[in-house]
């Protein structure tokens, strides 16, 4: 059951991304300038196999050190190179419950690396934290053939605040799973593109002005 929260969180999160930036989302969210923010590779991840419930857990409280280190040497191992490291925050609805759960995780920028190194490192990953799966994210022309998800990144979005429009909306909670937020308030939301109007509807409701969000286009696969 964890690792099905974790699925859905990794809809939102773990990530990998191709060089090429996708074009601005819809309506008249912004264009990210081509390359910033989308290295080769994006990988969000987690060590964490509990279900936490109670957002006071002491256990949300970790920075990860550790395991942002494991993984740097993952990627190394494996022929790429990595790049900076993120921690988040991230809240989600799981089904079985009926109620919100908490995750910390680490959002880690991989270069050097290519679409089959990246699945491949992810797999890695997977199995040594014992994950069902962890989701990947190249970013990709809008346009592309393979391009079947977005990547929404919004400032100004708390944990707690994202926890409450979780719950106030069933449709976004069931269709999206929830989302997570960097330490600095900067959502990072991964939703399938037929989602994409709910995506625009659940970020509004957190308060996000859509004309300052940034959404990317790509490829989300998940990797066991």
């Amino acid at each position: 059951m964890k690792n099905v929260i974790v699925r859905r969180q990794l809809r939102i999160l773990v990530m990998v991304s191709a060089l090429t930036l996708g074009v601005a989302g819809a309506g008249s969210a912004q264009a990210s300038a081509a390359g910033r923010g989308c290295p080769a590779g994006e990988i969000f991840a987690t060590n964490n196999t509990a279900i936490i419930t109670d957002p006071a857990d002491h256990r949300l409280k970790t920075r990860l050190t550790r395991f942002d280190r494991e993984v740097r040497q993952i990627i190394h191992t494996n022929g790429a190179r990595p790049g900076a490291s993120k921690l988040l925050d991230g809240v989600f609805w799981s089904g079985d419950l009926k109620q919100a759960t908490y995750e910390r995780s680490r959002e880690f920028d991989v270069n050097k690396v290519g679409r089959e190194g990246l699945h491949h490192i992810a797999g890695v990953i997977a199995k040594q934290y014992h994950q069902e799966s962890v989701l990947t994210f190249r970013c990709l022309p809008r346009t592309s053939p393979e391009t079947d998800a977005v990547e929404i990144h919004a400032s100004g979005v708390s944990a707690t605040r994202l926890h409450d429009a979780l719950l106030a909306n069933p449709e976004a909670r069931d269709e999206l799973g929830g989302g997570s937020v960097t330490l600095d308030k900067r959502l990072i939301l991964v939703a399938p593109l037929a989602d994409l109007a709910l995506a625009q509807k659940f970020t509004k409701a957190l308060g996000v002005d859509w004309n300052k969000a940034e959404v990317r286009y790509g490829h989300e696969e998940f990797v066991s």
